[in-house]
């Protein structure tokens, strides 16, 4: 068995790091949610800042569980493009032994135009889409892209991809890619 420190006590991430490293691994993942401080703001703006929040949340977890062989970081934010407000995620996936970090992000979407306000304005998203879509802690359970979708994709499975993908790195060491084994 694997273990992992998800920087975040929110089981929707855990879960989503559990399922993402599944067997990749080699092994069955023991995905272990700690608090993880993102170091950046309540709502992270544009996609550096919520990489940051990301990586940072990996790295406090990983400093957390010194039985974990990786730290996850997953972050949602929201990205301006040409005036729209998208919202999204990112994974970032830390290796204790030697300290790389590999990142991806999740799939975007169109925030409606009263959700974006109020994000606009200062407000979190998760706290935001409670309050336009009548729900409570919306973002411990389908978030954004589930209320969006209209429950064909949830929060959870918005990650797992994500979380997969940040360990593409580590699952091709041994190849002609270029990343180097320990």
């Amino acid at each position: 068995m694997i273990t992992v420190a998800v920087g975040s006590r929110n089981p929707v991430k855990v879960n989503a790091a559990r399922l993402g490293c599944g067997e990749l691994l080699g092994a069955p993942v023991n995905a272990l949610g700690v608090d993880g401080a993102s170091g950046v703001r309540a709502q992270p703006v544009g996609d550096e800042e919520t990489m940051d929040g990301a990586l940072n949340r990996a790295r406090a977890a990983l400093a957390a569980v010194p039985e974990a062989e990786f730290g996850i970081g997953l972050e949602g934010g929201v990205v301006d493009i040409d005036g729209v407000l998208y919202c999204c995620a990112w994974c970032a996936v830390v290796r204790r032994s030697d300290g790389r970090a590999g990142l991806a992000s999740t799939g975007r979407c169109e925030l409606p135009p009263r959700v974006a306000e109020l994000v606009r304005g200062g407000m979190e998203l998760g706290a935001a889409d409670d309050l336009v879509f009548g729900r409570n802690n919306s973002k411990q359970g389908e978030g954004a892209v589930g209320l969006l979708t209209r429950g064909a994709i949830d929060r959870t499975q918005l990650y797992v991809p994500a979380v997969t993908m940040a360990l593409v790195q580590f699952l091709n060491e041994d190849s002609a890619t270029g990343w180097v084994a320990d």
